[in-house]
């Protein structure tokens, strides 16, 4: 379905939320390269009639925020949709061209990006083929009579990239990084997050209910009369409900600890799955798996009790919808409007839906992304750049180490290791140094649905390949043209996709050091850095191992500072009666909070912070603050923030913002915070980790 997988979201900690995430990186720049003419990067979004003590986000970025509303077709709208179309614009082209080579070898790069843009393109040709390109797996759910044919169903899917009843990934063993393991983890639901179930907000409760209407709607394309299809949507909105009913919380996944259970395949079946016969289905996907890593083994039970006393029409219906819902977007238009209508529309506040060639390119990426990113980086992308930020890289490497030897609340025996960690995080920068090889992914013109269903099938037979084979450490699990970047704790690596170097509007030798230590430094570098010594990151050792390297002592002065952080987002309350999980997105919080510790430190090393001179007004220090707001220059509608909310583990952007910079003294200095105002902390409230 439309949710991000939970096993995904747990292997990569990602800077932010793909729509919305921080802004680029940039070459530092003299001040006298910015032009008198040109608006500035950052005074020119400034709110005048905010004070920056009262709210530092509106004042950091309101005019901007007033003179873009976000537009039809968006959910949110900030610097993050700006690259982006930037990127789409880009991508087009690439697209267009592969496209219009007629000398196009099959095979070739060019072959694959031109034909699949053809058919994704093509609206006439996915209307007339209706439904038909999921034939065959409709057929096999008709075909489902038991629990045993049911499973034979959902294993077949999850091969097509739906994942019904529970996720599962060929990633590496948390406590033996050099080891290729099977993952089973909770999935299945519907709704983005379990508590979407359960929550009583009237917001949530609305979106409830217009979940059980889509699944109606859906059973009604399907073919099932009105009452039939009324019945259908019950009963699997209830079958859903349960299973959500007995998975983990989203602040409860963010313990490694507690989501790792190694067994046997035979165990996981015996004690609590016995309708599963584990050892048979891996081999069926080609994995004679010997352990498999279970995340909640109590979702397995009760997976196990449901599918036991669910009744098999029942499971077929839900089994459809899945189906349906994941490839819906590649349909007719009746299928691709009613996903729109709930997952678009009621969810993220969409009024209208984007253009087709927007649609397009987004699922272009998803399914040859790094084919793509091979033509984009050959375009878009110097060697000079990518040597550049690997120079920032180590400039915010460095402030970090000098930063662990202050700590007062470490000790010399946990900075060791520290040090050690921080040593061995391997930077990825840009673009891979190895592409991947896409020589036996087919791409045709058959149907738009057909193509996506191959690169899913690639996709996930190319995972499960990597069982028993060494660890390639040199994989990248986002393309250069993403807006984005993430923490890999089991490779204790970071990872800077070449988009994220954008910001629109400006060349690099019209951006000053401030801006690009506050909106690069801050929001990317060092954030990710500090996700290998968030609460989450920080169990894991400079291998990527799941180990405890902390002293005890350490690691209860750390928990008592992050306990300090959970209390202040848990107080914040961007919705009426939706607070921000300040457990769930402590992690995201640490990082950002961290990154702007460690940016302000390495900038402070500049000789523009040591100047001292004002730029457009605003003093060096200032500016670091404002390039570190500028990369969360965003607004979203009420539907999106909700969504957030409930199953993201980021805080919504003005909490990025506000939050971590009401613990950082040289923000109090900068904007004369006085006590009293909004974005004052007590001192005894602020938070200390690093």
């Amino acid at each position: 379905m439309n949710a991000t997988s939970p096993t995904l979201r747990r292997r990569l900690l990602a800077l932010a939320l793909a729509a919305a995430s921080v802004g680029a990186a940039h070459a530092a720049a003299p001040a006298a390269a910015l032009t008198a003419t040109k608006p500035d990067v950052v005074a020119d979004h400034i709110d005048t009639s905010v004070n920056p003590g009262v709210d530092f986000f509106q004042f950091a970025n309101g005019a901007w925020l007033k003179s873009h509303p976000i537009p039809a077709e968006e959910s949110s709208w900030g610097i993050g949709q700006v690259v982006q179309d930037e990127l789409y614009a880009k991508l087009r082209k690439i697209s267009e061209d592969a496209a219009a080579d007629k000398a196009a070898k099959p095979g070739s790069d060019e072959q694959k990006v031109g034909d699949f843009w053809i058919t994704a393109m093509d609206q006439a040709q996915a209307d007339t083929l209706g439904i038909t390109p999921l034939k065959d797996e409709l057929a096999r759910i008709d075909a489902v009579h038991d629990v045993n044919s049911a499973l034979d169903a959902a294993f077949a899917m999850q091969l097509i990239g739906v994942d019904p009843f529970f996720d599962f990934q060929v990633s590496q063993d948390e406590k033996q990084s050099d080891v290729m393991a099977v993952h089973l983890w909770q999935g299945g639901l519907g709704l983005p997050e379990r508590d979407y179930y359960f929550n009583k907000e009237a917001g949530v409760a609305k979106v409830r209910a217009a979940y059980v209407a889509h699944l109606q709607r859906v059973f009604h394309l399907l073919g099932q009369p009105d009452a039939e299809a009324a019945s259908s949507a019950k009963q699997v909105m209830a079958f859903e409900t349960a299973l959500a009913k007995v998975s983990r919380p989203l602040a409860d996944l963010r313990d490694p600890e507690k989501n790792y259970h190694k067994m046997a395949p035979a165990d996981l079946t015996t004690k609590y799955t016995p309708s599963i016969a584990w050892n048979a289905r891996l081999a069926g996907w080609k994995l004679p798996a010997g352990t498999v890593i279970v995340g909640q083994p109590e979702f397995f039970s009760g997976l196990q009790a449901l599918l036991a006393k669910t009744p098999t029409p029942v499971v077929r219906d839900y089994l459809r919808v899945h189906l349906v819902d994941a490839y819906a977007s590649f349909l007719s238009q009746d299928f691709d409007n009613e996903s729109f209508d709930f997952y678009g529309r009621t969810l993220n506040g969409q009024a209208q839906q984007k253009p087709r060639w927007k649609r397009a390119l987004r699922a272009e990426n998803q399914a040859l992304g790094m084919v793509l990113g091979r033509i984009y980086v050959k375009d878009y992308f110097s060697d000079a750049a990518k040597q550049r930020y690997n120079a920032m890289v180590e400039a915010v490497r460095t402030a970090y180490g000098e930063r662990i030897d202050k700590l007062d609340w470490m000790s010399p025996a946990t900075k060791a290791k520290a040090h050690e960690k921080l040593a061995a995080i391997t930077k990825k920068v840009g673009y891979p140094d190895k592409w991947k090889d896409y020589s036996t992914l087919t791409i045709g013109r058959a149907s738009y649905a057909q193509n996506m269903m191959n690169a899913k099938r690639w996709e996930i037979e190319d995972m499960i390949s990597k069982f028993g084979k060494p660890v390639d450490r040199a994989e990248w699990e986002m393309t250069p043209q993403t807006y984005n970047a993430y923490y890999n704790p089991s490779n204790n690596e970071i990872v800077l996709p070449a988009a994220q170097f954008m910001i629109p509007g400006f060349a690099d030798d019209q951006i000053d050091d401030a801006v690009v230590y506050g909106y690069v430094a801050a929001s990317t570098i060092g954030h990710e850095i500090t996700h290998g010594f968030d609460d989450e990151g920080r169990q894991y050792d400079a291998k990527g191992n799941l180990a405890d390297w902390w002293t005890k002592e350490d690691a209860a002065r750390f928990k008592q500072r992050a306990d300090v952080m959970v209390k202040q987002f848990n107080a914040y309350e961007p919705l009426p009666g939706l607070h921000i999980n300040g457990q769930a997105s402590l992690g995201e919080n640490i990082a950002d909070f961290g990154g702007i510790m460690i940016g302000l430190d390495a900038f402070k090393k500049t000789a523009q912070y040591q100047r001292g001179e004002k730029i457009a007004g605003y003093t060096p220090l200032q500016r670091f603050f404002l390039g570190y707001a500028l990369g969360w220059l965003s607004q979203e509608r009420d539907e999106k923030l909700r969504t957030g909310l409930l199953s993201d583990v980021h805080a919504p952007a003005k909490w990025r913002v506000n939050g971590p910079l009401s613990n950082v003294p040289d923000f109090y200095e900068a904007f004369g915070v006085k006590q009293g105002q909004p974005m004052w902390r007590p001192e005894d409230q602020r938070v200390k980790i690093w």
